[in-house]
């Protein structure tokens, strides 16, 4: 019974992945076990494997997806040259501005560093980031600026404070 469905999900899968403009450029291969899906293959960047997967879970009858999707390079790129590639991704996005988040990389996880109160403007940085060669985890460490405490927050904190003593 498992046979017919799984025969049936991977074909749907092949059909979603063969009539997508944009994955149909990647040689993806998709397994099913019991409503499990494999994907395997090599893409650009790490937008590229999210949106694969997310248009994979969306097709009915798939339980989990299992990642196999690995992100290629062509040759070494530096922590210098994945900073690069984020700041350019980062410029390019209209909803980012680089005054406020930056980036430092460690061997292809990005950390967005900086200070923002637009929660919107923080996950267009890390959609950003994602899009750029060699990143393979993006981590968010942008503070939100912290509001001024009023006089009632102040007086209750040096009461605290009073009672430590």
């Amino acid at each position: 019974m498992y046979i017919d469905k799984d025969a049936e999900l991977q074909r749907k899968v092949q059909d979603a992945l063969a009539n997508d403009p944009e994955s149909k450029l990647y040689d993806i291969k998709a397994d099913v076990v019991e409503g499990d899906v494999l994907l395997t293959g090599i893409v650009d960047t790490m937008a590229d494997r999210e949106r694969l997967y997310k248009n994979v879970t969306q097709l009915s009858g798939v339980n989990h997806i299992e990642q196999g999707i690995t992100l290629a390079t062509d040759g070494d790129i530096t922590d210098r040259g994945v900073e690069f590639e984020v700041a350019e991704e980062l410029h390019a996005d209209p909803r980012v501005d680089t005054r406020h988040i930056g980036v430092k990389s460690i061997k292809g996880k990005v950390f967005l560093v900086g200070n923002s109160d637009n929660p919107e403007e923080i996950e267009a940085a890390k959609e950003a980031a994602s899009k750029a060669r060699g990143v393979t985890e993006v981590i968010s460490q942008v503070k939100t600026h912290a509001r001024e405490p009023n006089l009632e927050t102040i007086f209750h904190n040096q009461v605290r404070n009073d009672q430590e003593d």
